[in-house]
């Protein structure tokens, strides 16, 4: 699993967000609530959705355990923050240098595809993590909890030498 590194810039996005950890998942609820209201975002850019997790800064990804609690939003990007429906919030997802990486699977085969990423690829890459948050993209081929499943996993990195 080689990825691509891109450098986005900043994306405007509406969603929603709740606080959770992997012991306390949150997930399916905070993007039943979201879903339920997507289509009161009335600019939205693409039919693409983003599951955005923020970390505290002070977080060792060396020591993450399923207790720690993180951010997690289930978004839409958007043109503008004109209209936003009641109940949601806007959110700027700050751009920067990311590792791009392509979950191919299930839900449940997801911790394998961050094991890989964290605990293989990034410590003998050229990179850093970086303290942004981390997100996928939900876009034409995410197929919920589906074998053919593939979603975009985006982690913010910086380069060794300049960190």
């Amino acid at each position: 699993m080689i990825p691509r590194i891109e450098i986005s810039k900043d994306k405007k996005l509406i969603g929603k967000q709740l606080k959770m950890s992997l012991v306390d998942n949150k997930t399916p609820t905070l993007w039943k609530s979201f879903m339920q209201q997507k289509k009161q975002i009335s600019n939205v850019v693409n039919a693409a959705l983003y599951s955005i997790q923020v970390y505290d800064a002070s977080l060792d990804f060396k020591n993450f355990n399923p207790h720690t609690v993180f951010t997690k939003w289930a978004a839409a990007e958007v043109t503008d923050y004109n209209a936003i429906p009641n109940a949601m919030e806007s959110f700027i997802l700050p751009g920067g240098m990311y590792a791009v990486f392509i979950h191919k699977g299930k839900t449940s085969d997801f911790p394998k595809t961050m094991q890989y990423i964290f605990g293989t690829w990034l410590p003998q890459s050229k990179y850093n993590l970086d303290q942004r948050p981390h997100f996928e993209i939900l876009g034409e081929k995410y197929k919920n909890n589906s074998e053919d499943s593939e979603e975009e996993v985006w982690i913010p990195i910086k380069d060794k030498i300049l960190s």
